[in-house]
């Protein structure tokens, strides 16, 4: 983990008493969070706590109420497009890769609204794997190499703020750390922002600055990860010692 520099400058990302619903059910109530410039920040909390819900709330893709603002500016009711038009990156939960099409199309496929200096090239830089795969179709390789796949492609827009849900998810502990350890890179190399779902909040911990703990929908706790380390109760739930 490295240390979050100080900064007058405000946010990049900053909900402000967020609400989300599924038709009836409400999934978030009043959540309030923000991320700044170049800092990874983790959300941990059980299943069903809202965490992929914070997510598609900042993408547009839940019905939402509440302020989310980006960039100074706020985030209206848009589609999920507008939004990574805006500089924001969305890597969904089980990787959303297109598994019938080979890893070339599917980088080809993140890099259609490409931004600034990120090319191929770069990209190759952390992922050098993908240039003698890249005439394989997506659906075989295995799950570590799907999911590096998926942040490949979502790092090809060159965005602002990347939004990753549990790209643990289903992954050997050895290739978990591997990907978060590519995760921390880009976020000190290109200073991309990073908003990560994850269910392993021990890993999380060691590569955020700060972190929220959600529960049914709200923030519970919230501190910087040495904090949230030291606090008994989260370490009782959430990191199993």
């Amino acid at each position: 983990m490295h240390e979050k520099v100080t900064t007058a400058m405000p946010p990049l990302l900053e909900l402000n008493d967020v609400s989300a619903r599924y038709g009836p059910v409400q999934a978030l109530h009043g959540v309030s969070l923000t991320v700044d410039e170049g800092e990874i920040v983790a959300l941990l909390g059980a299943n069903g706590a809202g965490k992929t819900t914070t997510l598609r709330a900042v993408s547009g893709t839940v019905r939402r109420e509440g302020e989310v603002v980006f960039g100074g500016k706020r985030l209206a009711r848009f589609g999920p497009e507008a939004v990574a038009r805006a500089s924001v990156s969305h890597v969904p939960e089980g990787r959303g890769i297109f598994s019938e099409l080979t890893v070339w199309e599917n980088l080809r496929m993140g890099a259609y609204m490409r931004r600034g200096r990120t090319s191929f090239a770069t990209v190759l830089e952390y992922f050098p794997w993908l240039e003698s795969r890249k005439h394989q179709q997506a659906g075989t390789l295995s799950g570590g190499e799907q999911q590096m796949l998926s942040l490949a492609r979502g790092f090809l827009s060159r965005p602002r703020l990347m939004m990753l849900d549990e790209p643990s998810l289903g992954l050997a502990p050895l290739v978990t750390r591997e990907v978060f350890r590519v995760i921390t890179e880009m976020n000190q190399k290109e200073g991309v922002a990073v908003l990560v779902v994850e269910q392993n909040a021990t890993v999380a911990l060691q590569a955020a600055q700060r972190a929220y703990v959600l529960e049914t929908g709200k923030v519970a706790v919230s501190g910087s990860a040495d904090e949230l380390q030291a606090n008994e109760a989260v370490r009782t739930a959430y990191l199993g010692y």
